[in-house]
């Protein structure tokens, strides 16, 4: 028991400085880079369209939403509704919702999704007829690490960051969000506010053509985390979503292919030893597919002698890395994707 404890110690730490670093150096830094831009010495605010942030949300939350059945239904003002921010991380934050929403509200269930101005705000609204909240749950709900007993089993186990990332983010672009619920079994809505701004003309660069298009920004890659340990698997994917990629996780080999079938993603970190199909076998089945050929695939194992580097790249891995990972080397390997993609 001591032992265990003190493992269970130990990955609390690692995990808790892991957030703390990400969310204190790349957060913080990367959003204000986005929000704000030089142009002939003058620092600007930038403004986002809400509809496109909610689309490409809507995008990355819908292969969960088909999965379990629900219906979703969209009610978006249709007034161009502008947010002073950084588009990237505004998605994540809409697609965490309604991830959510999908993972705690049982097959068939309905998921709404509202935008409208609100005064000197936007907000916008996720609404469920899921699992709920119960009362005593509500002022924890936001910490990291922190799952109410309900949702346990809906969560597969994993550690609870993702509302607590969603208020990091909505926070640091100054706005708030709260939830709402009657109590179990009654459903739940997330509700988050932003401040709203009208996009401001930036004054052209000296030795720009006018008509000339601009340059088209970074994309976020879309990307698979499939990992039988779910506390790696979340850990890693809350991650890669701090570095603004759009990420799914799976559990087993199959989920993984499931997914990948109809995610099509850019790349796919994949543990070498998961149930139903182990990281090999699924890297075979991934190369054989038409979509499958492209994807860059990352083996992530316990496992580092050249023997076992020499067995992933034959698999038809990319590259081969060593737990437990370091993020910067992973996020070297996944900016080169980008730039390929």
């Amino acid at each position: 028991l001591a032992a265990y404890r003190g493992k269970t110690s130990a990955l609390y730490r690692m995990v808790t400085t892991y957030w703390n670093m990400a969310a204190a150096l790349v957060l913080h830094g990367a959003i204000e880079e986005q929000m704000f831009a030089d142009v002939n010495g003058e620092h600007i605010m930038v403004y986002a369209k809400l509809q496109p942030v909610l689309a490409d949300a809507v995008l990355t939350s819908r292969p969960l939403i088909e999965l379990r059945r629900h219906t979703l239904v969209t009610q978006i003002s249709s007034e161009k509704l502008m947010v002073h921010g950084d588009p990237t991380r505004l998605g994540q934050v809409f697609a965490n919702l309604l991830i959510n929403a999908a993972k705690y509200t049982d097959p068939g269930g309905r998921i709404q999704l509202r935008a409208w101005r609100d005064g000197q705000h936007v907000a916008v609204a996720v609404c469920d007829n899921g699992i709920g909240i119960s009362p005593d749950m509500m002022s924890r709900l936001f910490t990291p690490f922190f799952q109410a007993r309900s949702a346990l089993e809906r969560s597969e186990g994993g550690l609870g960051i993702g509302l607590a990332l969603v208020r990091g983010l909505v926070t640091l672009h100054g706005g708030t969000v709260e939830a709402r619920s009657e109590g179990p079994q009654r459903g739940s809505e997330f509700i988050v506010r932003l401040p709203s701004g009208t996009a401001v003309p930036q004054p052209q660069q000296a030795g720009v053509d006018s008509n000339a298009a601009p340059a088209a920004p970074s994309s976020p890659l879309r990307v698979i985390v499939a990992d039988d340990n779910r506390d790696s698997a979340e850990t890693c994917a809350a991650l890669l979503q701090l570095c603004g990629h759009q990420v799914q996780i799976a559990h087993t080999g199959r989920e993984a292919l499931e997914l990948a079938e109809s995610l099509h993603p850019h790349a796919m970190l994949l543990d070498i030893g998961m149930p139903e199909l182990d990281g090999y076998t699924l890297a075979g089945k991934i190369r054989g597919t038409a979509w499958g050929r492209g994807v860059t695939l990352i083996a992530i194992t316990g496992w580092g002698q050249e023997d076992d580097k020499r067995r992933a790249l034959a698999a038809g891995f990319n590259h081969h890395l060593t737990k437990p990972i370091d993020p910067n080397t992973l996020e070297a390997l996944l900016h080169g994707v980008g730039a390929s993609a």
